[in-house]
């Protein structure tokens, strides 16, 4: 067995990012930014007014009261066309460029008007309450950074860079086949002695959230005819995912039949629970994850491994979830020789961090506990017992990572 660290590096380094497309930024949140972008203007491009009020002289307001003739009026979205000499002010709005010969902005609360004058009550300092040219950002000035998955906020600023189209990679496709004679899908008539399957719906929404495209080719069956006919549909993908069939038993027919279409094994055993008998290679060029049957064990091996190989696929640098830390709401005993990766729930706070509870059954087939835990418990290879209050690393299940 090797460990979770090689493992992930295993894989890591067989995957090159997918190409690249041209999208409009209204369709870009959630996409990552392949090439760099600058602004194609200046924010603001002229001194606005930051607040309602009278755009005035600075030195006009240093000793209050004092009274000014109001000449004229400017707007958001127009302007004064004339200059502004001592004793005059505009009357102006959020968002209105400054007149021509004023620096400073009186607040409407700060003033008394009267026909043509205005009562300066408040004095005010040199620019106050005025944008300045560029405060925001300058013409040219970059943009987020390639690599970025782009959120809600970079599509503000892109738009207000003035710029309506921006490259993304495309988003990966990821081949889904589940094996088993055992399976059915979720509605269909159930036999004797089968279940239903879970897994590839779980790790297509996994595939979908992290922003690649997940692609079913369905249920195959416990025959080499079967295995090789789905997985065939696997050729235009990025990355085939197996779901089940990985470990050693008379029924395990995946490495032995894509192996005789050109799979070759990486690895297929690694030191974890749950996700032993997580498998990793290259069919024909393309990278081949095969999960384990276990839905807890699939979900939580696409948290630690797919996950990281989604984003590199994606061209973003995440090798590993982020561990955090936390506090144990109860004693936990001493740990094998393989990295846990325990169900677990926040119940609290106490001092800054978080406080964890763990499920008491841990067994890999529980989906219920699944659904109910919001983080794992990471135990690294022969921990020591550690007690009620002690600190140990937490992973979010709640939010993908890395920009939780």
């Amino acid at each position: 067995m090797i460990s979770v660290d090689e493992a992930r590096s295993n894989i890591l380094k067989t995957i090159k990012p997918v190409a690249t497309e041209t999208v409009s930024i209204a369709d870009a949140v959630g996409r990552v930014l392949a090439e760099q972008v600058r602004a194609r203007r200046t924010q603001p491009p002229q001194d606005l007014s930051a607040m309602d009020g009278y755009a005035v002289k600075a030195e006009d307001v240093q000793a209050v009261p004092v009274e000014l003739t109001v000449i004229g009026e400017a707007a958001a979205g127009g302007h004064y066309a004339g200059t502004v000499s001592k004793g005059e002010a505009v009357r102006i709005f959020t968002g209105a460029p400054l007149p021509a010969g004023t620096d400073t902005i009186i607040i409407q609360e700060d003033t008394e008007r009267t026909e043509n004058k205005v009562l300066i009550k408040e004095a005010a300092p040199y620019g106050c309450y005025v944008r300045k040219a560029g405060i925001d950002f300058s013409e040219g000035q970059l943009g987020p950074i390639p690599g970025t998955k782009l959120s809600p906020r970079d599509i503000g600023l892109l738009a207000a860079m003035n710029i309506p189209w921006v490259t993304v990679r495309r988003k990966p496709r990821i081949a889904l086949l589940s094996t088993g004679d055992e399976l059915v899908r979720p509605g269909e008539p159930i036999g004797a002695n089968q279940i239903i399957s879970t897994n590839s719906l779980v790790v297509a929404a996994m595939v979908r959230q992290a922003g690649g495209e997940p692609i079913d080719l369905g249920i195959a069956k416990d025959n080499e005819d079967s295995l090789r006919q789905m997985a065939s549909g696997a050729n235009s993908a990025d990355m085939l995912v197996t779901l089940g069939g990985a470990s050693v038993g008379d029924h395990d027919l995946v490495q032995t039949v894509l192996g005789k279409e050109g799979l070759k094994v990486d690895f297929w055993r690694i030191a974890m629970r749950p996700g032993k008998p997580l498998m990793f290679g290259d069919l024909q060029g393309t990278p081949m994850l095969g999960m384990p049957g276990n839905p807890v064990s699939s979900m939580i091996c696409s948290y630690i491994f797919l996950y990281p190989a989604l984003y590199a696929l994606m061209g973003m640098k995440l090798s590993k979830p982020p561990v955090v830390p936390a506090i144990l709401a109860h004693d936990l005993k001493e740990n094998d020789r393989r990295e846990d990766y325990m169900r677990a729930r926040i119940v609290g706070e106490q001092d800054g961090l978080p406080v964890v509870e763990l499920f008491n059954n841990q067994d890999s087939s529980l989906l219920s506990s699944l659904s109910t835990a919001n983080c794992l418990i990471r135990r690294e290879p022969f921990a020591e017992p550690a007690a009620k209050g002690s600190v140990v690393g937490l992973i979010h299940l709640s939010r993908e990572y890395p920009d939780c």
